[in-house]
């Protein structure tokens, strides 16, 4: 046994998160992450992933960065914004600096080019995404997997996480409503090609970014560590300009397509 030493137990990277018994690190360390979106929730979510000891992650996303993004996106410069880099390759690759152990695969593609299969390969997936069609492209095939998905977004001062355990909890489809499907109207013709459908940015405020990577990322340690009981059942709001949170019961549809499918 190691004889005890002044700041031998600050020589362990982890050695705070350790001291939380529920936490376990030995799972966290081994858990395959596969996150959507590289923007400002993928970004925060990214950090915190790696910090929480996350060692095995894909990410994935098409865009490259440009200016407007470098006040919200921790691992984003100026000169990323000149060079227009992908933001998939920037994150990876500034994020295993916060910790040498971590692996982060940066893939540079539309995340409706993963297929089911692809997805059987993670244990856990963070959705990080600004738009409903790509959001319920994960769900499915996250669904279909039988793989936890942890949906994030915000909105200004506003934020939303919800957890989808499958079989157990409802889905993002499950809650979904006729403005949804409107929106989806708009973006994709007939045929899915030659949209003329333009979409607003949506507002975006660092400080909320924050929280709800935040707490997305403190899901992920529950499921890892084996403790889906103690999840956001239903779908969290967060509101930070009155510092309020509330949850909104959401029940299972036994009309929506993923319940039908996977009973």
């Amino acid at each position: 046994m190691e004889n005890l030493r002044p700041g031998m137990f600050d020589e362990d990277r982890m050695e705070r998160s350790k001291r939380i018994s529920w936490l376990d690190m030995d799972r966290i360390a081994t858990t395959k992450c596969l996150v959507v979106g590289a923007g400002a929730l993928g970004n925060e979510v990214i950090k915190d992933l790696v910090l929480s000891g996350f060692c095995h992650i894909e990410l994935v996303d098409m865009d490259h960065v440009v200016r407007s993004n470098l006040n919200r996106c921790v691992f984003f410069r100026e000169g990323d914004a000149e060079r227009k880099t992908m933001k998939a390759t920037i994150v990876a690759s500034r994020a295993m600096e916060l910790d040498p152990a971590a692996t982060i695969i940066s893939s540079v593609a539309r995340i409706e080019t993963y297929d089911v299969e692809r997805f059987r390969s993670f244990d856990l997936v963070l959705g990080c995404l600004d738009n409903i069609a790509a959001r319920l492209h994960v769900n499915s095939h996250a669904y279909s997997a039988q793989k936890p998905y942890i949906d994030g977004g915000t909105n200004g001062f506003r934020g939303k996480v919800q957890v989808v355990v499958p079989p157990n909890t409802p889905c993002l489809q499950c809650a979904m409503n006729r403005t949804h499907y409107r929106v989806m109207q708009k973006r994709f013709s007939c045929t899915g090609t030659d949209v003329s459908y333009f979409e607003p940015k949506t507002p975006a405020e660092i400080t909320t970014t924050s929280v709800v990577a935040a707490i997305q990322v403190r899901e992920a340690l529950k499921l890892a560590s084996g403790k889906p009981d103690k999840c956001i059942r239903n779908l969290m709001f967060y509101d930070g300009l009155n510092g309020t949170s509330d949850e909104l019961e959401v029940e299972i549809d036994m009309d929506c397509p993923m319940h039908k499918k996977n009973p």
